[in-house]
């Protein structure tokens, strides 16, 4: 792929200079979770009353505007527009479209690398391999060894050179290894060590001659951090994954935007379309990094949709409105899903659903229910819940699964759950008809769970190791998924029961108004 950005000018200078300093702005997003539609305070659709309130952030025709507007005021400079992973999962757009939507409107706007996020897997690498075959930018992932996989084999490079202003442009990329645990890339997509495939592909590009290398990765901010410094030749690191807010401004950031390790820069730009990342880096003659300076931009009312998309993206939601808008419950308050919470603690949402899922099971002998907090994908504002609102929370279509399993694997489960709370990732368990408290101070995997007590006969006693307990939870957990392996050879497991999203709903109905609420049943010493 050539990326050219000369003017008449830029030749000039370049022509009379012997060397000189190379500035490039960097524009990039991440964890888009198809949020083709616009978004509001919860990351959740929002609909036309908030857009006419102001109240809306996000969505592709946001990108596209505020992309188009940095075009036009960097017209005559060195830019790239770049994607750190995972547009794929997270609304109706995807549940209907699998891909296609996303793979439109980022075309549209026009990307020039994207990089392979975890989620790009969940409908196997079929799912992957029809988006990269839609798009014209190329879509990298470095430490994926693909020569078995007929899908994908030749079509997703290790990296890629582009041409801006003259000067070459490295791009490489990593997936976090874990996605064999967190999506479904099969049997035949390898995956290798992270920092052990960046530093190949750096070799293979400083002996090409390139001396500026972007690593745009999917593995979280705390790998990209430990990769920023394990890595020599890595000039900055575009990141996705963790979710993560860096900058200078917000209240609630994680961090500086960049955040400096060493003379690396490091960025994120949060997710679900609300914000777009720009970082403007100079380098030396030698590709040294000089400067690094920037800030996510806002995407909010003040940033008006492009007229073109808003419109392809409602004539493509058009037969999925109904069903969106359809009102299947009220809540008397907000019911708190955000991943800060849900990842690392008893959260309200965690316990609506959990409890939404026992509720739904209890009559067949099960009593201790199990959700996965990465599974919890949104919050829920007060008043009227639509169906639109429920499955932007649980949109990975999980059907109920029910099983057997010793109160020991119950144990091992939990300790599992909380072994990588530190990351926030998606495997903390959500619960009902069980309590627990565990211990950070502990190593992970050496004994965190420090208690375990289950309901019997209207009242809590400690969990027996012996005994056999009767379990609910999804489909995805009881397959092994965020680690639970323990589940995968259960007894009677039955994976085949209704949709999550609709058993939430309708538990929602039957006890509605809904008022959220935690009642101490997870535990921190």
């Amino acid at each position: 792929m050539s990326k050219l950005l000369f003017t008449a000018a830029g030749l000039a200078l370049t022509a009379g200079m012997a060397s000189a300093d190379y500035t490039l702005t960097i524009l990039h997003t991440n964890d888009i979770h198809s949020r083709v539609e616009s978004i509001n305070r919860f990351d959740s659709t929002c609909n036309a009353d908030g857009e006419a309130e102001g109240k809306c952030f996000g969505g592709m025709a946001r990108i596209k505007t505020a992309v188009d507007a940095k075009r036009s005021e960097l017209a005559g400079s060195n830019y790239v527009v770049l994607d750190a992973g995972d547009p794929f999962q997270g609304s109706l757009f995807y549940t209907t479209y699998k891909g296609a939507a996303e793979a439109e409107f980022m075309e549209a706007i026009g990307y020039d690398v994207m990089a392979v996020g975890n989620h790009e897997f969940d409908d196997g690498p079929e799912g992957l391999e029809a988006f990269v075959d839609t798009v014209s930018f190329p879509v990298i992932s470095g430490n994926l060894d693909l020569t078995s996989e007929p899908a994908l084999n030749g079509k997703v490079s290790n990296h890629v050179v582009l041409n801006v202003g003259g000067q070459k442009i490295g791009i490489i990329s990593a997936l976090a290894v874990d996605t064999v645990e967190t999506s479904s890339p099969g049997e035949n997509v390898v995956f290798q060590d992270e920092i052990e495939s960046l530093k190949a592909d750096v070799a293979a590009l400083e002996a090409e001659g390139v001396n500026k290398i972007i690593a745009l990765n999917h593995v979280g901010l705390a790998k990209d951090l430990e990769i920023a410094a394990a890595v020599p030749g890595i000039d900055v690191v575009v990141g996705g994954h963790s979710h993560t807010l860096l900058s200078n401004t917000s209240d609630r950031a994680a961090g500086a935007y960049p955040t400096m390790v060493g003379a690396v820069p490091v960025v994120q730009a949060y997710a679900y379309s609300k914000y777009l990342g720009e970082l403007t880096v100079t380098f030396d003659d030698a590709g040294n990094v000089t400067s690094a300076m920037g800030e996510p931009i806002l995407l909010d009312a003040s940033v008006t949709p492009d007229a073109a998309m808003a419109a392809r993206i409602a004539e493509m939601g058009a037969p999925i409105e109904e069903m969106k808008q359809r009102v299947v419950a009220e809540t008397a308050e907000a019911v708190e899903g955000a991943r800060e919470f849900c990842r690392t603690g008893e959260c309200a949402m965690g316990n609506l659903v959990a409890d939404a899922m026992l509720d739904r099971v209890k009559d067949q002998g099960i009593s201790i229910a199990i959700q996965n907090g990465g599974g919890l994908r949104a919050s829920i504002d007060a008043g009227e819940v639509t169906m639109g609102e429920v499955l932007t929370v649980l949109p990975f279509q999980n059907t109920l699964s029910t099983f057997y399993v010793s109160g020991q694997t119950v144990i091992d489960a939990l300790e599992n759950g909380v072994s990588q709370v530190e990351e926030v990732k998606g495997r903390f368990p959500q619960v009902a008809g069980l309590k627990f408290t565990w211990d950070a101070s502990v190593a992970a995997g050496e004994g965190r769970i420090q208690e375990v007590m289950v309901m019997e006969g209207g009242e809590f006693v400690a969990i027996d190791p012996a005994k056999t307990y009767g379990l609910v939870s999804n489909n995805y957990v009881r397959g092994g998924g965020d680690g639970y392996k323990m589940f995968r050879d259960a007894d009677n497991a039955y994976d085949y029961g209704p949709d999550l999203a609709d058993v939430t709903a309708e538990y929602l109905a039957k006890v509605g108004p809904y008022t959220p609420y935690t009642d101490g049943r997870i535990a921190q010493k």
